[in-house]
């Protein structure tokens, strides 16, 4: 239980101080006012402490107490988390919403698992077993898509004194005891573990197995690997979200977490509506069964929404510890950079650049490397994963501003989303000239053993066409497309078939919302047949307006909405009619 230790002395929006707080350390969680609203301290002096308040602050006034917990704000870990939406400090707003209605209460505090539920545990230990740090104690089926392995706290190590049966438990029974040097831990199916302090793994492998969304431009021309970092920065109407929502809803991660850490309302609403709709399209239940929600909008306390983004990555440690792939998605966190920037001014900081604090890219590199692919603790030492993807919403589309650019220095992946693709309805608007992945090289043997052979040189291929073309554009604008010669006339068609076949992708549509990568592979290699077959026939004399006449183009431009079966028949059919339709081509060229 706490106890009062102070008193607030001043108070300042959500900042707060505070005096006669003996003994209290950076960072512990501390309750403030006579509704013991949730704060964090961010500034010690002595016995004083300067408080982010994770509530409003309206009402408060000098002179009301403060109450210490003794620990860093911390987040509860255990079966009950998958499918709740969150608060920033994992308040479960659905609870909360069916206890007191649809505004969140101050003050209000609720366990953010059911403590309660009886929860079918299966123990794997046995009494004399010698453990460490992150083992597994036993199994809960916590959805019918996560089996929920209960961790041992990294922190405690020792010998099994006693365990227990097979059976029902709540998350507050003890289900073991760990024995050393003459201490015991109790285990319950639940531990606390602080957000701001990354979960321990025994080594951390470089991230070389894709992470596959089905979105054409992303999985073929800028792959993030599992275990990886990718930004999206896009101005305002450029499709962030709807990206970052594909991402979500298709991507072979078993676990899904979405922060929206400030978004605006409607947005945030658009996730909490939707997502409870969808359906997991690899099992074919409800995606929320291994989905976890944090809602931060941009009216809610700006200290909560900073907080945000470290619950979210703490809870998908925790789940990447079970040995599961976990992708963490943040919209966005220019708005996260916007918290922490009037939280340093309230703190009367020194400012850096556009007034945000100068640590602001120390923060940001400490929230993207607990991304990883690793090796945990568990018995087996499973392989787990975080793969973060941040989204940044840049003033006016400048990607020169603060964020964007330390962002992209601890990213290894780049979605430049660019307005004018948007304005032109071309979606995803990422701009295949400015966007880049450093991982492409080692997710290159993943996809010449798990799809065909081929595929580096083919993307290579197919990113060279899209460049030229960009060059090409700049003297058609001076001088008209006549001026260029036929051979490159060539090339300007294939970029348009390329984007409008391939790169372009309607989230909306059944059948070209998701693509496998073994169609992907085959259509990125029947654009490429195409162009070496027509290139070849323009050198040997063939009119270009022969080949721009091809009644094959149209259909290679419709493959995406078709779904072929196992062995891709009907991007086969159609490559073996460019190869026909060329031939007619030459052989007519040949008894002219």
């Amino acid at each position: 239980m706490s106890q009062e230790k102070g008193r607030i002395t001043w108070i300042s929006g959500p900042t707060v101080r505070a005096e006669g707080l003996e003994g209290v350390k950076m960072f512990e969680v501390v309750f403030v006012g006579e509704e013991r609203l949730i704060g964090e301290v961010i500034a010690v002096s002595g016995d004083k402490a300067v408080i982010q308040v994770y509530e409003t602050t309206s009402g408060l006034k000098p002179g009301e107490p403060v109450y210490r917990s003794g620990e860093p704000l911390s987040v509860m870990l255990g079966p009950g988390i998958i499918g709740r939406t969150y608060d920033g400090v994992q308040r479960p707003l659905d609870v909360i919403a069916t206890k007191i209605g649809p505004f969140v209460k101050r003050g209000i505090q609720v366990d953010p698992i059911p403590l309660d539920k009886k929860w079918y545990f299966e123990p794997v230990l046995k009494i004399g077993d010698k453990v460490r740090g992150g083992y597994v104690v036993g199994y809960v089926q916590e959805t019918p898509l996560i089996k929920h392995s209960i961790l041992i706290h990294p922190e405690v190590s020792g010998k099994v004194k006693s365990i227990v049966k097979e059976g029902e438990y709540t998350a507050n029974d003890v289900i073991a005891e760990i024995e050393k040097d003459s201490e015991v831990y109790k285990v319950k199916l639940y531990h606390r573990w602080p957000v701001r302090k990354p979960r321990p793994y025994v080594q951390r492998l470089e991230p070389e197995v894709p992470l596959i969304t089905g979105m054409r431009i992303i999985d073929t021309l800028f792959p993030v690997a599992k275990g990886g970092t990718a930004a999206i920065p896009g101005g305002f109407g450029t499709g962030k979200t709807v990206t970052l929502h594909q991402i979500a809803a298709w991507c072979d991660a078993r676990v899904v977490i979405y922060i929206g850490c400030g978004e605006r309302g409607n947005e945030m609403a658009e996730v909490l509506v939707k997502f409870p709709e969808l359906t997991d399209p690899y099992s074919g239940r409800p995606l929320m069964e291994r989905t976890i929600l944090i809602a931060n909008t941009s009216n809610m306390p700006i200290s909560a929404r900073e907080a945000s983004i470290y619950t979210g990555i703490t809870l998908a440690e925790y789940y990447r510890d079970m040995g599961y792939d976990v992708v963490l998605v943040a919209d966005s966190t220019s708005r996260w950079a916007e918290a922490l920037r009037e939280i340093s001014g309230r703190l009367e900081e020194m400012p850096a650049e556009e007034g945000f604090p100068p640590y602001l890219a120390s923060r940001l590199a400490e929230f993207y490397e607990r991304a990883g692919r690793v090796v945990t603790f568990t018995q087996n030492n499973s392989i787990g994963s975080v793969t973060v993807v941040g989204a940044v919403s840049p003033p006016g589309g400048d990607f020169s501003e603060p964020v964007t650019v330390h962002t992209l220095r601890f990213v290894r992946t780049f979605w430049g989303l660019d307005s004018a693709l948007a304005y032109s309805r071309h979606y995803p608007a990422i701009n295949w000239i400015i966007s880049y992945s450093l991982y492409v090289d080692a997710v290159a043997r993943w996809w010449e053993k798990e799809v065909e052979k081929g595929w580096p040189e083919l993307r290579r291929k197919m990113l060279e066409i899209l460049q030229k073309e960009d060059e090409l554009k700049e003297i058609v604008k001076l001088l008209g497309p006549e001026a260029l010669p036929d051979s490159e006339k060539l090339v300007l068609d294939v970029a348009r078939i390329i984007r409008e076949g391939f790169l372009q992708q309607n989230a909306f549509d059944p059948i070209d919302s998701y693509c496998s990568v073994q169609k992907q592979y085959k259509m990125l290699k029947m654009f490429m047949e195409f162009y070496e077959k027509a290139r070849i026939a323009l050198e040997k004399g063939v009119p270009l307006s022969s080949i721009r006449a091809l009644p094959i183009i149209a259909k290679m431009m419709r493959v995406r909405y078709t779904v072929p079966n196992e062995k891709f028949i009907e991007v086969d059919s159609i490559s073996q009619e460019i190869n026909d339709s060329i031939n007619k081509l030459l052989e007519g060229m040949k008894s002219g």
